[in-house]
Order: structure tokens, then sequence, then C-alpha cells
């Protein structure tokens, strides 16, 4: 066969590839040692997608980013990023992903410009078509107005635009963020999460991230990272939904005496559904909160106010409390991992 030939062939079938999961990660490990930070993970994220990549401090995410984005060797699995290999294919691959480091990677002495045209340059962008990028990120990234300022005079915020414009320069298939919002102030925050919102669709995007509202607000699908293994992945309100095997009530009563307290704890123990109580005081008042746990999602709500009112308690507030992706990341990020996998991608 004709060598053009093979290599349209090669071609349409990563085209094919890149359509289908630009980025397929596969049983991946990275050891220290006898320590892995990460201990055989697998996840793929499809074309124009964000994902989230959530956990504590030390729970492997950074360690994966730089994997994925070559500046560091797996001891063990395989990933891909548009059809092409990262650790046999490096060179390929770089070309086809944008990377924002938790610190940008920028020349204060330069203006937002000229480093811009520099990156490109280093990433293969051709002379003919450096301008045009150039003007495109600053566009993006709402650069263009300060496009000649020297970037150390720049707030932080700016200077995170001008990372996250480093990362989408050449136009990448993939960009990837390690923890772009960290320092920011509220304003920024907002900004930039405005801003990554923006760039999905023509990049498929993976945040990387320990901040809750990011992901809520920001990502499609999310995968929860704990002690270098995934416990989680699915979009937000699928893992919320699927872990809400339960209800909470939360109630507040008048009286704050200790044995008014106790006489509160058994009138709701005492209720068939419910599973565990918890009673405080509110210092400074003579309020008393209970949060009730009920089994088999069934609504008590009109029992446990009946039971309540019939025992002379002056009811003051009720309602249920609604599982939040907090209590999911605290669950599983708390909890001893238990592979749990939502999607069943990696079943």
């Amino acid at each position: 066969m004709p060598l053009n030939a093979v290599n349209r062939i090669v071609t349409d079938k990563i085209a094919d590839y890149r359509e289908a999961s630009l980025i397929e990660v596969d049983h991946l490990t990275k050891s220290y040692g006898q320590a892995r930070a990460v201990d055989d993970i697998s996840f793929t994220v499809e074309k124009g997608e964000i994902l989230g990549f959530l956990g504590p401090n030390g729970a492997g995410k950074t360690t994966t980013m730089r994997i994925l984005t070559g500046y560091l060797p797996a001891t063990g699995g395989t990933a891909r990023i548009a059809g092409y290999d990262v650790f046999e294919q490096s060179m390929e691959v770089r070309r086809r992903i944008g990377y924002l480091p938790e610190t940008p990677p920028i020349y204060p002495e330069m203006s937002i410009r000229d480093y811009l045209g520099f990156v490109a340059r280093i990433k293969g962008v051709s002379a003919a078509d450096i301008a045009g990028r150039v003007d495109q990120a600053l566009h993006l990234t709402n650069l263009s107005e300060r496009k000649n300022e020297l970037i150390k005079r720049l707030s932080r915020g700016f200077k995170q635009r001008v990372g996250i414009a480093q990362a989408i320069v050449h136009n990448p298939d993939v960009v990837i963020l390690d923890e772009p919002t960290v320092g920011l102030d509220p304003n920024q925050i907002k900004d930039v999460r405005k801003l990554i919102k923006g760039l999905a669709g023509e990049h498929t995007i993976i945040l990387s991230t320990h901040i809750l509202p990011e992901v809520e607000i920001t990502c499609d699908r999310v995968v929860i990272i704990n002690k270098g293994r995934i416990a989680a992945i699915d979009t937000p309100q699928n893992l919320i939904n699927q872990r809400q095997t339960g209800s909470q009530v939360r109630l507040a009563v008048r009286d704050g005496a200790a044995e008014t307290a106790h006489q509160l704890q058994q009138t709701l123990q005492a209720i068939e559904g419910v599973q565990h109580v918890e009673v405080k005081g509110v210092e400074g008042t003579e309020l008393l909160t209970a949060t009730v746990d009920v089994g088999g999602g069934r609504d008590l709500r009109g029992e446990i106010a009946a039971n309540i009112v019939n025992n002379r308690f002056e009811l003051l507030e009720l309602g249920t409390i609604n599982v939040s992706l907090e209590d999911i990341f605290q669950r599983l990020t708390t909890e001893e991992i238990t592979e749990f996998k939502a999607d069943k991608e990696n079943d």
C-alpha cells in the first residue's frame, strides 16, 4: 500500500478517535518508592467537555495533570490524548494540549502581547498565524485593551488570565488547568469561571481543583479522587441523586433546658423510620435545634411536627436538608475508598 494511503488511514482513525473520547486514561499509576501518589485510575473525557478533577490537597490531582501533560513519567498504565500515547508520542501530545500549572509560567518583564507571541512560536504556530492566534487569545481572555502592559504590573487576576491565554494561544484540543482560581478575590474568580465556560466546546478542558463551587458552576462531569484513587465519576447532580439514600429534617423549638433537650431527643427517636437524631442548644438563646436522619427516602415531616406539638414543644422551624456536592465530597474523601463509580464506565 502506498505511504500516502497509509497516512490517510492513520489520520482518519485518529480523527474518529477524537470524535469519541479525546482523553483516555487507563489504569494509570505513579509511585514514589512504596508510596502511590496515583493508584490505578481510569477515566475518559469527551470532546468539548469540561471535566472537574476534584479532591483534597495531596489526593493526586496535580501528579495526574503532570503525567497527562508529559511533565512526569507514569509508573504504569496508559494515557492517550487526541489519539496519541502520552508516553510514546509525547511531542505530538504536547502540540495538542495547553497547560496552566498552579503558578502561571509568565515572564514579568515582557508585555502581554510579546509574551504570547513568544509562547506561540515555541509551541509551533507558523509565523503567518502568530499574530492572529495572539489576537484571538487576547480576545478570549479579555486582555486586548491591556496587551502592551508589562506583565509585572498586572494584578494576580490578570496574571492568571495571561496564564490561560498562553495555554490556548496555539489553539490546542485539550486545555488542562491546575487550580486556576487559587488566591483570587471573588470578582476575579467569577471572571475566570466565566472565561473557562466560554472555552468549552472549542476546547476539551480538565479543571483540577479542591473548590466545590468551581465544579458545580463550571463542570459537566466530575472525577473525585482520594488518596490517589478514584472514588466517584459522574455529573454533580447524578452524584447527589445516587448517594442520597435517605433524607434529613431540621427543626427548631423554643426552650433550651437540659431536660427539654433530652425529652426532645426521645420524642424524635421514638418515631418509626427515624435513624438518628442530633439535638443542640443555640448558645445565648432558649432555642433547641435538631437534625433528624430518615431512612428509605420517607417524608416524615408531618409525623415529626405532630409529635413535637403533641409533646407541648413550641415548634418554630421545620424543613428538609438537601444533600449537596459538599456532603458527597466529605463522605468520599473521609471514608475509606469503596470504588463507587456512578457512571459505570469503569465497571
